[in-house]
């Protein structure tokens, strides 16, 4: 299709022999002084009623330095970057995977206007004044405001997709600014400006470059979220090429809001997809996390939304079962680990922590017909056996306890505790010099105070005071804050 040989802009079909628009032919017009109904002078679409006024850019600017001097203020200058204003991060809205996918989607707008250091800041905030100037004088205040937002939001949307299932916490405004810079992009390669052809082409050039250099900047540094970037500049480009075909002229409002309400559309799918396909998944992950800080009425509360998701998802009634027992709700554990084994007979961790949380309600038979059958699935199982022994300790068969720790050290001499438990059930069967050999054997894996206690009995027992006395010196002085 030809083109205006002046301004470049395409020419209608069939404009054999005119080289000319009709754009150029008025400008010209004016400059002569004239003007008819016939040969109308009219401003182009972009420049029709723009506004010097950048108010929507100084108020992004405005927030993103206050939520910077607050976290500041909060952790102290020192600790910029540190873990400290990581952690901080999370707090205040980062895109951290685990509680965005977790059921938090606001994270997703308000990991926007957080940073992650004065550098990160500064460079961000430096773009976002000269390209979010540019493009507020090109749409106009709320048409910028929403596509820098609905950028914003896919920018984050393509960075917890991306990075799932790692838990990475991504902040900053780069995302919303690559989309600005996608926008600006798709407008002056499709839109119609009155500026000379030159001069469009060259700040398409600048812009292009822009976003070019820190692709590949991003790519080498491993710090740098490049799927935000990836996600907001594709949005930028979606929504600048719709604004420039469908509604170029900012007093077509209704135009202009149909076509970011395809933007939210195309957000909200996203969001919908992300749910469906890995928000489970996500509060998997923040409910394992609320059981590291001991959060457990929080993570049950994750799990259960699990598990009426995805009735028959194993790990989500495992959790749930690890979370009762922390609550020491063992009856409650003991049907999730049923629920765990009816889905899956060979899992090994659901029998030992059944026999266990049977043993904990004082069914000893029952445990024992757990640990049987763990035995059973692996013959070599060391659990297995150190079960049993548990079971055997507790109806005070302690002959037959001995036996089972022996068969524990003998197919795991690292297992944990059970010099202990042997020393323990050999004091009980009166066999002192054995239980000593293996309380020092437990020494040997480190400080316990409880274990130098059992030595110190066993010494005392033996009749060596001395040796007892220093056992336990060593325990009070282990139990020392």
């Amino acid at each position: 299709m030809a083109k205006c040989v002046q301004c470049g802009r395409q020419l209608p079909a069939l404009s054999f022999g005119r080289k000319i628009c009709r754009w150029c032919v008025q400008h010209e017009a004016a400059q002569r002084g004239e003007d008819s109904p016939l040969q109308r002078v009219e401003a182009a679409p972009w420049l029709r009623r723009q506004s010097s006024s950048m108010a929507v850019t100084q108020a992004i600017f405005g927030i993103n330095v206050a939520v910077f001097i607050a976290m500041t203020l909060t952790v102290g200058a020192t600790l910029l970057g540190s873990p400290a204003w990581q952690a901080l991060s999370v707090r205040m809205g980062a895109n951290y995977g685990p509680y965005t996918l977790g059921g938090q989607w606001w994270r997703l707008l308000t990991c926007v206007f957080i940073h992650g250091g004065l550098v990160h800041i500064a460079f961000n905030m430096w773009c976002l004044w000269y390209l979010g100037r540019l493009a507020e004088s090109i749409y106009g205040h709320w048409t910028f405001a929403v596509v820098y937002l609905i950028t914003g939001l896919a920018a984050s949307l393509t960075s917890a997709a991306w990075h799932f299932p790692v838990p990475v916490a991504s902040v900053g405004a780069s995302g919303a600014i690559f989309g600005v810079a996608g926008a600006l992009i798709a407008s002056f390669y499709l839109g119609e400006f009155s500026l000379p052809r030159a001069a469009t082409a060259g700040m398409l050039r600048s812009v292009a470059m822009f976003v070019g250099y820190n692709l590949v900047f991003g790519a080498m540094v491993a710090s740098t979220d490049n799927a935000a970037h990836v996600g907001g500049l594709v949005m930028g480009l979606i929504l600048g090429a719709l604004i420039a075909r469908v509604a170029p002229r900012q007093e077509e409002s209704f135009r202009r809001f149909a076509v970011l309400l395809v933007g939210l559309l195309l957000v909200g799918g996203g969001v919908a997809w992300l749910r469906h396909s890995r928000g489970y998944l996500g509060s998997l992950d923040q409910a394992h996390q609320f059981l590291l800080e001991g959060k457990t009425d929080d993570a049950i509360a994750q799990l259960k939304t699990v598990v009426r998701q995805h009735p028959e998802y194993v790990p989500a009634h495992f959790g749930l079962a690890r979370a009762y027992s922390m609550k020491h709700d063992f009856a409650r554990a003991e049907a999730e680990l049923k629920r765990v084994i009816e889905l899956n007979p060979r899992d090994e961790n659901a029998l030992y922590y059944l026999g266990y949380t049977e043993l904990e309600q004082k069914q000893p038979e029952q445990a024992h017909a757990a640990f049987q059958q763990l035995l059973k699935l692996n013959p070599s199982s060391a659990d297995a056996h150190a079960g049993l022994a548990a079971v055997f300790s507790f109806g005070k068969q302690y002959s037959e306890a001995l036996e089972e720790y022996a068969q524990t050290v003998q197919l795991d001499p690292q297992y944990q505790n059970v010099f202990y438990d042997m020393g323990q059930m050999q004091s009980k069967l009166a066999l002192y010099d054995d239980a000593i050999a293996s309380f020092l054997k437990q020494r040997e894996n480190g400080d316990d105070p409880d274990n130098e206690d059992a030595l110190a009995r066993a010494y005392q027992a033996k009749g060596m005071h001395r040796e007892a006395d220093e056992a336990a010196q060593r325990a009070a002085r282990f139990r020392e804050p």
